[in-house]
C-alpha cells in the first residue's frame, strides 16, 4: 500500500479515535470504557506498529490538548504507545492472506490478553495511583473486574469488524493498481 494512502486511512481512524475516547466514553473516577480500541485494532491489523503507534500518540495528544479532561500526564501516553506496538506487532497483516480466521481469532486473544495485563491493569493503574494517590492494589481490584468483561468484548467486536471490512478494504484500500 502506497504512503499517500496509509497516511489518508490514519487520519480517518485518528478522528475514529478521538470522537470515541472523548466523547463517546463512559468516565469513572477510577476508570474509563470506550470503543477507542477499534480504530486502534484495525490500523495494527491493516498497517502495522509505526502507524499504530503513530495514531495512538498523536491520538493522545491530539485529544488531550483539544478536549482535555483533567491534567495531561504523559504516562498514558507511554501506555497508548504500548499497546499500540502490542496490538501492531501480533495482529499486522502484511499480505491480505496473511493468517485465516481461526489464526486472527487467537492473535486477537493473545494481544488483547497482553494489553489489558501489561498495559491496561499494569502501567494504567500504576498511573492512575501516581495521579490520584490511592493505592495501587485497590485500584488493581476494579481494573481486574473491567478487564475480564472487556477481553471477549475487545475480541468479539474486532474479529466482526475485520471480517466485515475485509473484502472492502483489500479492493478499495489495500488494491495493488494505485
Amino acid at each position: 500500500m502506497r504512503t499517500n494512502k496509509k497516511i489518508i486511512l490514519t487520519a480517518i481512524l485518528l478522528a475514529m479515535l478521538i470522537v470515541l475516547s472523548r466523547f463517546l466514553s463512559i468516565k469513572t473516577p477510577i476508570t474509563k470504557i470506550s470503543f477507542a480500541f477499534v480504530p486502534t485494532m484495525l490500523c495494527a491489523i491493516w498497517l502495522g506498529p509505526k502507524w499504530t503507534i503513530l495514531l495512538n500518540v498523536l491520538g493522545d495528544v491530539i485529544g488531550a490538548t483539544l478536549f482535555p479532561s483533567g491534567a495531561f500526564f504523559i504516562g498514558y501516553t507511554i501506555s497508548t504507545a504500548v499497546s499500540a506496538a502490542i496490538y501492531g506487532f501480533i495482529l499486522y497483516k502484511k499480505e491480505p492472506d496473511s493468517y485465516n480466521d481461526k489464526q486472527l481469532l487467537l492473535r486477537l486473544i493473545i494481544a488483547t490478553v497482553l494489553v489489558a495485563i501489561v498495559v491496561n491493569m499494569g502501567l494504567n493503574t500504576l498511573w492512575t495511583s501516581i495521579t490520584t494517590g490511592k493505592a495501587f492494589w485497590a485500584l488493581l481490584v476494579t481494573r481486574i473486574v473491567k478487564q475480564l468483561i472487556m477481553i471477549p468484548i475487545h475480541v468479539i467486536v474486532i474479529f466482526a469488524l475485520e471480517k466485515a471490512l475485509r473484502k472492502p478494504f483489500d479492493k478499495y484500500v489495500r488494491s495493488s493498481n494505485d
